[in-house]
């Protein structure tokens, strides 16, 4: 970074603590960050092509991944402006490799929507694709989410990484069905859900006979496809349901 014209970053003043406790001599630092990115794009193009070095940096973790950065390195892709990436630490991967879930294929989302219905219509869509699902999230948000999960992905492995490659690092372990243990869980989140454990597809005839077990035992269509969607594989609820709608 010494070697760069200028150094962009999320905080200005916590990237120059940064540079500084690491001996490094950053000639200036410019501002830029997911609410002033886009309109920075101008300024940071005009000095890349007048012939500037710049360097890229975020608060932490690895830049454009749930941090600054993808529209800049999407611009200078388009104007053959060269980008050279040296990587860096990054929660989604390390804590992917920490957890002993397995890890490919693997689906990030960064964090996950903010409402329940968008955070049930995310997992659902990703359900039946046989990844691991990896996603930040919120201490005060983990439990509702965890519950979303088990009702939209069936019962499956879960490890909540946090506070990683820090001093209080933990890896977290259970089930969705267990619930999040009892205990204080502070500190940035990585939350990785593993692939269903069910190899292959249910076949469509066992399918609708699954359904049809639901359907008499009460309800609604939609309440029996979710229902029916915990004793299959690869079928998601809102697939079972309009399975279920088809044959009415």
């Amino acid at each position: 970074m010494e070697q760069a014209d200028a150094v962009l970053a999320e905080d200005t003043r916590r990237a120059g603590l940064l540079c500084s406790r690491c001996g490094l001599n950053v000639r200036r630092f410019i501002s830029c960050h997911n609410f002033n990115e886009q309109e920075k794009l101008p300024d940071i193009l005009n000095a890349l092509k007048k012939g500037e070095r710049l360097a890229l940096i975020s608060d932490a973790g690895m830049p454009v991944l749930a941090d600054p950065g993808y529209r800049l390195v999407r611009a200078c892709r388009q104007e053959g402006i060269p980008v050279t990436v040296i990587p860096g630490p990054c929660a989604a991967v390390t804590a992917l490799v920490g957890s002993g879930i397995p890890p490919q294929p693997f689906v990030f989302f960064g964090f996950l929507p903010r409402g329940a219905g968008d955070i049930a219509a995310t997992l659902e869509r990703f359900s039946g694709t046989g990844a691991a699902l990896v996603f930040y999230e919120r201490k005060d948000r983990l439990e509702e989410t965890l519950r979303i999960a088990l009702e939209k992905l069936g019962d499956r492995e879960v490890c909540v990484a946090r506070e990683l490659t820090k001093i209080h690092e933990e890896y977290i372990l259970f089930r969705l069905s267990e619930g999040l243990p009892k205990k204080e869980i502070l500190g940035e989140l990585t939350v990785i859900i593993g692939p269903s454990e069910k190899t292959e597809r249910t076949s469509e005839s066992e399918a609708v006979a699954i359904l049809e077990e639901e359907v008499q035992s009460g309800g609604t269509p939609k309440a029996a496809a979710k229902r029916a969607q915990k004793r299959v594989s690869g079928w998601s609820a809102r697939e079972l349901y309009a399975l279920l709608v088809a044959r009415s």
